[in-house]
């Protein structure tokens, strides 16, 4: 199925509130701060990743698909964001930002700025932007903010097969997340369609 962007705020709406009902418990209590990796190679995780999955946000509503980030090391506590999507009328959007590391132990927790954006145009403030999953060889990743208000599922590659879908919701579901309020992004090589990571 394909949802519009409202459509897409609406389910999620519906996969919170299943979330409080019996035996949708998570593997991590969602009170607790989503916790970051214990060390990040930053020169390994820098480069390009498309986005598999994501808990919707307001900021990118208008992408239909191919969404995708570029990291690249400026210096040893900032990183460059360039992020860039195709929209529903098939138009190219794109937004540049700098990643600050605040977690010199893991360096895994960094504070996302883009100029001019409410919010988030300081270099400097509170991480909004954690590693909490990476695998060994850095093919994908799971990232969000403490709260769990966000969450996005990056990869190498913009085409993954069924058993790492279903690694990636077991992973999401072990870090707290609600994998229902996870929904797919559609990649023109991948998956097509926009569905909720819980019933991948």
């Amino acid at each position: 199925m394909k949802l519009s962007g409202q459509s897409a705020v609406m389910l999620v709406g519906v996969c919170a509130f299943m979330s409080v009902l019996p035996g949708t418990a998570q593997a991590a209590p969602i009170w607790e701060p989503l916790q970051p990796v214990q060390s990040l190679d930053v020169e390994r995780y820098v480069g390009d990743w498309y986005q598999l999955a994501a808990v919707p946000q307001p900021f990118n509503l208008m992408c239909a698909k191919d969404t995708q980030a570029r990291y690249e090391v400026l210096d040893a506590s900032n990183v460059s964001v360039r992020n860039t999507c195709t929209t529903w009328t098939g138009q190219q959007s794109g937004i540049a930002g700098n990643a600050r590391v605040i977690d010199v132990v893991t360096n895994a927790q960094l504070h996302v700025s883009f100029p001019g954006v409410p919010t988030q145009d300081g270099l400097d403030g509170p991480p909004n932007y954690i590693v909490t999953y990476v695998a060994d060889d850095y093919s994908w990743a799971l990232v969000g903010d403490p709260l769990r208000l966000s969450g996005f599922v990056l990869s190498r590659s913009p085409v993954v097969d069924a058993a790492r879908w279903n690694e990636i919701r077991r992973v999401a579901e072990t870090h707290g997340y609600n994998a229902c309020t996870i929904l797919t992004s559609p990649t023109t090589e991948g998956m097509k369609d926009i569905r909720p990571l819980c019933v991948q």
